[in-house]
């Protein structure tokens, strides 16, 4: 597509592209007041909104498929979280006990944590948003981030009977509950974003690989060795 050609909307690629750009920041920005809300005001414990958060940032590849192709302005899509970056540094340097992020953000209300799992989420979604843009390993990465590593401790926390220890201690109901959750959201956002690639045989191999390696990982590492090994999987298999 020629960049200054108008779009659906009869916009240049690039001022397409910056409005839903915008969207991207309104969808964003929207949760971490609404879980502060609802961790202050309805007794929402801390871990659950931290989740939530988690998958709903996870979710933000839903907006790609309205991002125009053909110009580095689809580029503009790792805009959010590169504000994220820095607001995460800045908070977890220095923001007070009571900040909104803190609260609806981290495990214990230790605003260091946020420069832990928190910031190499959002690294990793940068990383998916431009080197691996509308690819297949970028989609799985955060679709398998998002809602299997955002559901298995919510899981297993609550209804983990069967517990396991590795390197630290995880369930089986916990295990379970990524693997589905990360299949049926790379299942539906691969076909969503990325349709040539849908391959459920495939996109289930690289999720039971991934439940294996967050079974094994320590806390906060998963962020990082979970998108690796879904990108490197992609790739060769």
């Amino acid at each position: 597509m020629i960049p200054s050609e108008p779009t659906f909307f009869s916009l240049p690629v690039v001022w397409h592209n910056a409005l839903v750009t915008l969207f991207t920041f309104v969808y964003v920005f929207s949760i971490p007041p609404l879980m502060d809300y609802l961790v202050t005001n309805h007794g929402l414990p801390r871990d659950i909104s931290r989740k939530i958060t988690h998958i709903c940032a996870g979710s933000t590849i839903i907006f790609l498929p309205l991002f125009r192709d053909g110009d580095w302005s689809h580029y503009l899509n790792i805009t959010v979280f590169a504000v994220w970056t820095l607001l995460l540094i800045q908070k977890g340097l220095f923001a007070a006990d009571d900040d909104q992020a803190v609260k609806t953000m981290t495990r214990t209300g230790d605003k260091r944590e946020l420069l832990k799992g928190t910031l190499y989420f959002v690294l990793v979604a940068m990383l998916c948003g431009t080197v691996f843009y509308k690819q297949l390993g970028g989609v799985l990465a955060m679709a398998v981030l998002g809602w299997g590593d955002g559901l298995a401790p919510i899981i297993g926390t609550r209804y983990g009977k069967m517990k396991y220890k590795i390197l630290c201690t995880k369930s089986v109901e916990g295990s379970l509950a990524f693997l589905v959750g990360s299949f049926a959201a790379a299942l539906f956002f691969v076909r969503l974003i990325v349709p040539e690639a849908y391959d459920p045989v495939k996109i289930g191999i690289i999720c039971v690989a991934c439940t294996i390696i967050e079974g094994l990982s320590p806390k906060e590492v998963d962020n990082l060795l979970i998108p690796a090994a879904v990108i490197g999987m992609a790739g060769v298999l």
